[in-house]
């Protein structure tokens, strides 16, 4: 059995990793509640994009546009969402094993790391990072989404690129979170439903997010001499309004991924703090019982020490 002094010296360690997991819980939940409230705050533009673009796409049957269009050769961009630290649980082993099984071309494929767990993990499976954009993921701003789109545009336009993916973990309560992968780019149809439009969401989205009017867009089009009959508002539009939307899809999945990582944390740490106290119960216990066993011990040795005089 081990000794009194080690099982209070374990006894003491143990309270004070359980005071540690207990402030890192506490911390963490501020930190969800932080970001979900930067969640509900970004749904309201997030709509107003995507019933834009449904209300152009309603409208528009034969519109061929460059970010709706499929291309065979496939050149793949994925951004992959992770943390900076650890003690979260599965979190992070969670989307890098779901990375790992969507298929992605280890050589090929084109990789921005927003968090260095993420980052270490793909590295171990044989994954190439050409970006490594960790320090964002600490606490990031729509400025830095829009960075992230522009930079991702400009090999789109370049053709280096021809899909875009972004993996990250999807919030759905305190207790589920559901790793993901979404594809942003090219865009389909199908994503968008046009049943959620009412009648004035047309004009209404479009000079939200445009500026102008259809009748506006008609007027600047006169002025430098072009005619409806030769350009398609619709597509320039879409042109405006689609990187705008995909800056908002990064920005979310961060919202998301961030959430995420802190109810992971907090569950961690409060199973953390859940079996510091069941360790300290026990020790406890031993520390009780060795403590017994060696008054039992001293007054055996008093008796028999008596018995001997006698």
């Amino acid at each position: 059995m081990a000794s009194m002094r080690s099982i209070k010296r374990r006894k003491e360690s143990v309270q004070s990793t359980q005071q540690i997991t207990k402030a890192m819980k506490l911390v963490s939940t501020v930190k969800l509640q932080k970001a979900r409230v930067g969640v509900e705050a970004n749904a309201p533009y997030f709509e107003a994009l995507y019933k834009t673009i449904c209300s152009i796409l309603a409208r528009t049957e034969d519109l061929d546009n460059r970010f709706l269009k499929e291309d065979s050769k496939g050149r793949k961009a994925l951004l992959v969402m992770s943390s900076n630290r650890g003690l979260a649980g599965g979190y992070n082993s969670n989307i890098v094993k779901l990375v790992d099984s969507f298929g992605f071309d280890k050589e090929t494929t084109v990789i921005y790391g927003l968090g260095r767990k993420g980052i270490e993990g793909l590295k171990r499976r044989g994954y190439r990072i050409d970006k490594d954009e960790s320090d964002i993921i600490n606490a990031p701003l729509y400025n830095d989404c829009i960075a992230l789109t522009k930079d991702l545009m400009v090999r789109f336009d370049a053709g280096e690129i021809d899909e875009i993916y972004v993996a990250y973990t999807d919030f759905r309560n305190t207790v589920t979170h559901v790793p993901t992968i979404r594809k942003i780019i090219p865009l389909s149809r199908a994503d968008f439903d046009p049943s959620v439009l009412d009648e004035s969401d047309v004009d209404k989205n479009v000079q939200m997010n445009y500026g102008m009017s259809n009748s506006g867009i008609e007027r600047d089009m006169v002025l430098f001499g072009q005619t409806m009959d030769h350009y398609h508002p619709e597509e320039k539009i879409l042109n405006e309004i689609i990187p705008k939307y995909i800056t908002n899809i990064i920005y979310g999945a961060f919202l998301e991924a961030i959430a995420s990582e802190n109810a992971a944390r907090m569950q961690a740490m409060d199973s953390a703090t859940e079996n510091a106290a069941d360790m300290i119960s026990s020790l406890e216990l031993q520390y009780n019982r060795a403590r017994q066993g060696s008054i039992t011990q001293e007054l055996t040795e008093i008796v028999a020490g008596a018995e001997a005089l006698n």
